[in-house]
């Protein structure tokens, strides 16, 4: 089969692999139609993921069918359409019953596919522990619109969950990116009295205007100043920072009223510090980490009720023969691109 393989620091290939086997009896094997890439390929690709494995197949954001399962699974069968979830989580250990899945402990545990063991952007995939990591999409819900929901639309739902938003609440969501816009979908089921989006990308700022009219917008040059006149209480009563980088993590901070919740939703490309003598008096909630993908089911359901909708993100579609294509458009943020689905 085709896969699009990790090669070295850089390099990227469309590879030949065998299509791969049952390797335990919680495994299942998955065809996938549909994959997509993410900003964490990219990372990997330029050498900031230092656990994943060189020679693996990349991408953890899919759908497909389920075409073989190990003996011991019992949530999916064959012929079944299904959301893989970015992260492998057991369902038994500490962390995965208290709803920590990231941290599962076992040696599979957490993001594994497409990072240290072979992903999605191929023909076929075989997903461990498939009893968590699978969800059966119900069968009003198209693969496109399904196809978030294991990576960045889980991604959103967890720190808008995490985020404590009420309905009295100025919300600032840094960063107009396919995790900021699947947040941004996540925080408006809670209805707070402003969000407020900052991006410096005309193009992103122009899609958001145009899907969704109500949300305010702002370059990060304003940013801070037009939060503190918009609030009611001179900073953002939550921040979500979505977009990582120095200068998002320090306005995260700067435009959270004091005893806000930020919650940084982001993945850094190198160590960020926290400068308590400038936030001091501040007494922010910081809340930070890799998504706890566990609510899948209901994101299903929600999609299913018509109350999310991500497939306006999907602006280019791919065949997998074409993924460096793909990728040098996705990349390099060519016309107007926010996330791009690749046929397999």
């Amino acid at each position: 089969m085709q896969t699009y393989t990790y090669v070295s620091k850089g390099k990227f290939e469309l590879t030949e692999k065998p299509k791969p086997v049952i390797m335990h009896e919680r495994d299942a094997i998955v065809k996938v139609t549909l994959a997509s890439i993410c900003s964490s390929d990219l990372h990997i690709k330029h050498g900031s993921v230092p656990r994943a494995v060189p020679g693996i197949t990349v991408g953890h954001e899919m759908v497909g069918i389920v075409e073989e399962v190990g003996d011991a699974v019992t949530h999916v069968k064959p012929g079944d359409r299904v959301t893989v979830n970015v992260e492998t989580f057991c369902g038994e250990c500490y962390f995965c019953k208290k709803g920590y899945v990231n941290n599962c402990t076992d040696q599979n545990g957490g993001w594994a596919l497409g990072c240290r063991i072979d992903g999605g952007q191929a023909e076929y995939v075989r997903v461990p522990f498939a009893d968590q990591g699978l969800n059966k999409i119900p069968d009003e819900v198209t693969d496109r619109q399904a196809l978030f929901v294991g990576d960045v639309l889980a991604t959103g739902y967890w720190a808008t969950r995490i985020s404590e938003i009420t309905e009295d609440d100025t919300v600032l969501i840094i960063g107009a990116g396919p995790t900021g816009i699947c947040t941004l979908l996540c925080v408006m089921l809670k209805h707070p009295k402003h969000i407020i989006m900052c991006e410096k990308d005309e193009e992103r700022i122009h899609f958001i205007n145009e899907h969704y009219p109500d949300v305010l917008t702002i370059s990060p040059e304003e940013c801070e100043t037009f939060v503190k006149n918009t609030s009611d209480h001179g900073g953002a009563d939550v921040v979500l920072e979505v977009a990582g980088a120095e200068s998002t993590f320090r306005l995260a901070w700067e435009c959270a009223r004091p005893n806000a919740i930020v919650t940084v939703v982001a993945l850094y490309d190198k160590a960020q510090s926290l400068p308590l003598p400038d936030m001091y008096g501040k007494n922010l909630i910081f809340k930070t980490g890799g998504v706890d993908g566990c609510d899948c089911e209901e994101t299903l359901k929600l999609i299913a009720e018509g109350k999310i909708n991500t497939e306006p993100l999907i602006t280019h579609t791919y065949p997998l023969s074409k993924i460096e294509e793909a990728y040098d458009l996705f990349e390099n943020k060519r016309d107007g691109v926010i996330k791009v689905a690749v046929e397999c």
